[in-house]
C-alpha cells in the first residue's frame, strides 16, 4: 500500500488537533452546566460488545432510504416495521430554530424547494414536497418535524440514532431533549454529532439520554476523546477503523462501542465484522440482515 502524501498526513494531524480542542471546550461546557455521565449503560443501549466475526446491530440509514424518500415518515415506518435494531435519522434546525428531519444544508436535493434550510421557517419547510423526487407514490410527502418522528418511534416501540446536524444552541438542544423525555424515550434514543459542544448541551438536558461522538479521523487518544465528550462510543468511517483496527478493542475495554458508517456491500461488512464492531449504518439493511444470517456469528 503506498504511503499517503505528506499533505494528507498534515491535514489529518490538523483535524485530530481540532477534534481534541473542541472536546476540551465541550468538557468545560459539561462542567459548567453541571451535566453528569449518562446512566444508561452501553450494554443496555447497544447490547454486549461484539467479538470478531459476530453480527453487529443494524442501523437503517436516513430512516429507510432504500425503500422510501430519506428522512421521511414513510421511510422511517418501513424500517421500523421491518424490525431493524435502529433507524438513523438527521435532524437540523430551521431559521426559527425548529428541528426537522433533513440531511443536507440545502433543501434542493430532497424536496421541490430551494435554498438553505437555516434560511427557511418551519412553515415554509412544511409546504415543501419531500417525496416526489423519489417516486410518484410519494408525491406530497412532507418534511417531518422531530416531534412527529419521535411519535412514530413510540408507536413502533423502536430505537433510533439521531444525528444532530450542525451546531445547536442551548435552547434548541434543551427543547429536543425535552421532546425525547416527554415521550419516555431516553433509553431508546441516542444523540450523535460531529460537534462535541452540541453533545455537551444535550447532556445538560438529561443525565440519562446517551450520546455518540461522530468522527471522520480518529484522535490519537480516542478513549479520552469519548470520555471527555461524555459519550458511549463513536460513529466512525470504515476507512478510519481499518487504518487503526486496535481502536475497537481499546474502546471495548473501556465500555464504549464502535458504530461504522455507511456500508452497503458484503466486502465492507465483512471487513468490519471481522474486527468486532458493534453497529453498522447502511442504506441496505435488508441485504445486510441476510448477509449476517449467512456469514456472521450470532
Amino acid at each position: 500500500m503506498p504511503y499517503p502524501a505528506a499533505s494528507d498526513r498534515a491535514r489529518d494531524r490538523i483535524h485530530a488537533l481540532a477534534v481534541m480542542s473542541v472536546l476540551a471546550v465541550a468538557s468545560l461546557v459539561i462542567a459548567v452546566l453541571g451535566a453528569t455521565p449518562a446512566r444508561v449503560s452501553s450494554t443496555e443501549l447497544m447490547g454486549d460488545e461484539r467479538t470478531p466475526g459476530q453480527a453487529a446491530f443494524i442501523a437503517s440509514h436516513r430512516g429507510g432510504a432504500a425503500t422510501a424518500p430519506e428522512n421521511t415518515l414513510p421511510a422511517i415506518t418501513a424500517a421500523l416495521d421491518a424490525g431493524f435494531d435502529y433507524v438513523e435519522v438527521d435532524v437540523a434546525l430551521t431559521e426559527d430554530r425548529h428541528p426537522v428531519l433533513m440531511h443536507d444544508k440545502k433543501v434542493d436535493r430532497t424536496t421541490n424547494g430551494h435554498g438553505r434550510l437555516a434560511s427557511l421557517t418551519l412553515a415554509e419547510v412544511r409546504e415543501l414536497d419531500a417525496g416526489s423526487w423519489f417516486g410518484p407514490a410519494y408525491v406530497g410527502t412532507p418534511v417531518p418535524t422531530f416531534a412527529e418522528f419521535l411519535d412514530a418511534l413510540v408507536a413502533a416501540d423502536g430505537r433510533a440514532i439521531v444525528e444532530l446536524k450542525g451546531e445547536w444552541d442551548a435552547a434548541a438542544a434543551e427543547a429536543a431533549v425535552s421532546d425525547v423525555v416527554a415521550r419516555g424515550l431516553e433509553r431508546r434514543v441516542v444523540f450523535a454529532s460531529f460537534d462535541a459542544r452540541t453533545l455537551a448541551l444535550a447532556a445538560a438536558g438529561s443525565d440519562v439520554l446517551s450520546r455518540l461522538l461522530i468522527v471522520k479521523q480518529l484522535p490519537s487518544d480516542v478513549v479520552s476523546a469519548v470520555a471527555e465528550a461524555g459519550a458511549r462510543g463513536v460513529v466512525v468511517s470504515r476507512k478510519a477503523v481499518l487504518a487503526r483496527p486496535d481502536i475497537v478493542e481499546e474502546l471495548h475495554a473501556n465500555g464504549a462501542r464502535v458504530v461504522v458508517y455507511t456500508l452497503n456491500d458484503d466486502t465492507q461488512w465483512d471487513a468490519v465484522t471481522a474486527l468486532g464492531v458493534d453497529g453498522i449504518v447502511t442504506d441496505d439493511p435488508h441485504t445486510l440482515s441476510e448477509w449476517q444470517s449467512a456469514s456472521a456469528g450470532p
